[in-house]
């Protein structure tokens, strides 16, 4: 009885791979090609580090903006206390602010979890942080006692007086009718130059400080903030887009986020967010769905880039 014991080498099949090489053949030390290719690889990060590397900035805090901005830090807790700050007129998820949120249509996404992370700026911006002092403020009591339309007149009129003070230096303000404002402020303002009011917000009660939430938030409704972005170029109207304080250019697939802000409709769109995230995720799913794209799919085909960069293999096939 004969067994048969037919074998299959790659040498036998008919394919590409298996095709004799009919070119030119030259010797390659791969050993000196990987020494020459980290030097210069190495040579040419240390140049451009040292000319575009990002400056090790600090980092943002409540006390370095209530230290170098103090009066850009009272004006505005001032807005957190009257329920007038960007904060607090944001909408959902941090509050029910009418008309506030940005639709699709007739669709309304950012209402549709409702208000999931609630945020009362007057309370978690300035008085519960204040409550936490070994010895709280006695305005607390005052401001706790008076109603919403009191709290009102108080912070609109502070707001005033401050605007028009000279270098809107609460200390420059004339006496008014300001109620427990300027106490609440003042105590505010000497919590976060001493550096406790930052675990306070980001500790919200729990042991471990993970909760940067409330920081950012009241960060952004100064002017201290957004002015640091824009001397770094950090701004939507400047495509600026970062990760550390100062890094350039910074990510770069955030660019096409970037440049949608730049143009009509988004540009002028009071829906500029929901319009941005819809339009990149319609691009995603049209490059994800490519392949099953008749007629798109075959663009590689009849706009042979890759013959171009492989112009060496094609001319011998």
């Amino acid at each position: 009885m004969t067994k048969s014991t037919a074998s299959v080498s790659w040498r036998t099949r008919d394919d590409i791979a298996s095709r004799p090489w009919p070119g030119a053949v030259r010797d390659y030390d791969l050993f000196k090609e990987l020494a020459v290719g980290l030097v210069v690889v190495g040579l040419l990060v240390l140049g451009l580090s040292a000319v575009f590397s990002s400056p090790d900035d600090p980092s943002v805090t409540l006390k370095s903006w209530a230290q170098a901005q103090p009066a850009d830090f009272v004006a505005t807790a001032t807005t957190e206390l009257g329920g007038t700050s960007r904060t607090a007129g944001y909408g959902p998820p941090y509050n029910s602010t009418p008309d506030a949120s940005q639709k699709l249509g007739p669709i309304d996404l950012q209402s549709l979890s409702g208000v999931r992370l609630p945020i009362n700026t007057a309370n978690d911006f300035v008085i519960s942080p204040l409550q936490t002092l070994p010895t709280p403020p006695a305005a607390i009591e005052e401001w706790s006692k008076a109603g919403d339309a009191q709290h009102t007149v108080w912070t609109t009129a502070y707001t005033d007086a401050l605007s028009k003070a000279a270098d809107n230096d609460p200390a420059k303000v004339p006496p008014g009718d300001y109620g427990p404002v300027p106490a609440l402020t003042g105590a505010l303002l000497a919590m976060a130059q001493q550096g406790t009011l930052d675990p306070v917000l980001s500790a919200k009660g729990s042991f471990y400080n993970t909760d940067y939430k409330a920081s950012i938030l009241f960060l952004g409704d100064g002017t201290y903030f957004p002015g640091l972005a824009d001397a770094q170029h950090l701004t939507g109207d400047q495509w600026g887009m970062m990760n550390e304080t100062g890094n350039y250019p910074g990510q770069s697939w955030l660019w096409l986020f970037s440049a949608l802000y730049q143009v009509e409709p988004f540009k002028s769109s009071p829906n500029a967010d929901v319009l941005v995230v819809f339009s990149m995720v319609a691009l995603t799913l049209l490059l994800t769905l490519v392949p099953f794209i008749p007629g798109l799919r075959s663009l590689p085909r009849r706009i042979p880039v890759h013959r171009l960069i492989w112009r060496d293999y094609y001319k011998h096939r």
